[in-house]
């Protein structure tokens, strides 16, 4: 029997992740915690259900991307996609500000689309009470519920699933998730009107791929949590900027012990990203092209410590996006000031020379027979033309290593995490 679309897309590697398919077929498609693949949808076995796949890929951004209609206006735009105004700062409120990945500044925008009756919730993920080491897409209505999502979550989420939500209901939801996510949500709300007016705003959150579960526990075992223990929390990032990783757990007495912390430099950069999947490295979008808003980490100043305040990089991609982050500044819920377009060269110098090297990758994954990412309109091949003889080189080559190393021809198969 031939694969439906849903299930051939988590085969090549070129699933996200997002949940969109899940979310408009709750019934039929469900995201399953892969320890080594990811979160990933599996469709149900009957005939309804591969129905519902042939519909539900049109959702799906993980294997083409249409970025032909999103305006260009100079070298800036090409590199980055659309960016109206960009601005340094942080939430106005101390806590949201400390409890933040950087700034806080996605928590307060998010907080200010409730409190301005823009939005009547938000939809955004948050790790599950029941294990921490894993996500959830929930729709908030209230601060309570925004502080428990504040903070990155290295770990994989599909926060797409929510769409399904927000189509089937009545209220207007505001969207936050990665690039992947949102695009997904970009291509859902071009293909229904009703859908769109019911998204007042998206937020994309800058991102260099997300980690397997592997990772996760390699992480908890790098923090001395026992495997006997109880997890009842794990922080990636926040309480000051970048933060500490950290953890904690209730032992056989219930009694709860916390971790001591590691910088983000050690977890992210000798633990976490090295299990990044593969669909993740070949992205052309780290910075969150299709969404009204995009915050990052404003790298190019960077914190003198692990727990400074925290500063964040607001990018307007759209004209609601710019005049809603001005709504929010003028209404003492950021504080930010401008700062020029080319701004986020400097404050993410590393995701250029990203964006040049994967029309290497993929042009290495097509001459041996893979499917890989299509992204119409974007212009990689300028980008990778503008890479050192290398870096061109090593785009192509190192993905030939990779390919054999991780035997990347073979189908992917998802099982459910244990």
């Amino acid at each position: 029997m031939t694969a439906d679309p849903i299930t051939t897309m988590v085969a090549c590697n070129l699933c996200t992740g997002c949940g969109a398919c899940a979310g408009a077929f709750p019934d039929l498609i469900r995201m399953v915690d892969d320890p080594v693949n990811g979160r990933r949808p599996v469709v149900a076995a009957t005939p309804e259900a591969r129905a519902a796949a042939k519909d539900a890929v049109a959702l799906c951004a993980g294997g083409a991307s249409d970025w032909t209609a999103l305006p260009r206006a100079d070298a800036i735009d090409a590199d980055w996609g659309p960016v109206l105004a960009t601005w340094e700062g942080w939430a106005a409120d101390d806590e949201i500000r400390h409890r933040g990945s950087s700034g806080g500044a996605v928590t307060a925008l998010a907080g200010f689309a409730l409190e301005s009756g823009a939005a009547d919730g938000v939809a955004h993920i948050a790790a599950r009470a029941d294990d921490p080491r894993l996500n959830e897409a929930v729709i908030s209505r209230d601060r309570a519920g925004l502080l428990r999502g504040a903070g990155s979550r290295y770990a994989q989420a599909s926060p797409a699933e929510s769409l399904g939500r927000i189509a089937r209901g009545e209220d207007r939801v505001a969207f936050i998730g990665k690039p992947c996510d949102v695009a997904s949500a970009h291509k859902a709300m071009r293909a229904d009107a009703d859908l769109a007016a019911k998204i007042p705003l998206t937020i994309a959150i800058f991102c260099a791929g997300a980690p397997n579960l592997v990772a996760t526990d390699r992480l908890l075992d790098r923090l001395g949590v026992p495997k006997d223990g109880q997890l009842v929390d794990l922080r990636y990032r926040g309480q000051g900027w970048p933060g500490l990783m950290q953890a904690a757990w209730l032992d056989a007495d219930g009694t709860r012990h916390v971790s001591e912390g590691i910088p983000y430099a050690e977890g992210w950069g000798r633990i976490l990203q090295s299990e990044r999947r593969w669909r993740c490295r070949v992205c052309a979008d780290h910075t969150g092209a299709f969404a009204d808003i995009s915050v990052g980490d404003p790298w190019h100043n960077p914190p003198e410590g692990h727990t400074d305040a925290g500063r964040s990089l607001i990018v307007a991609r759209t004209a609601r996006g710019r005049a809603f982050v001005e709504a929010a500044i003028a209404a003492g819920v950021l504080v930010a000031e401008p700062r020029g377009r080319d701004v986020i060269a400097a404050a993410q110098p590393n995701l250029k020379a990203t964006h040049g090297a994967v029309w290497g990758r993929r042009v290495a994954m097509r001459a041996v027979g893979l499917r890989a990412p299509r992204d119409r309109g974007l212009g990689l091949f300028a980008m990778w033309c503008g890479l050192p003889l290398r870096e061109k080189l090593q785009s192509v080559a190192g993905t030939w290593k990779r390919v054999v190393r991780e035997r990347l021809w073979r189908p992917v198969v998802v099982g459910a995490a244990k």
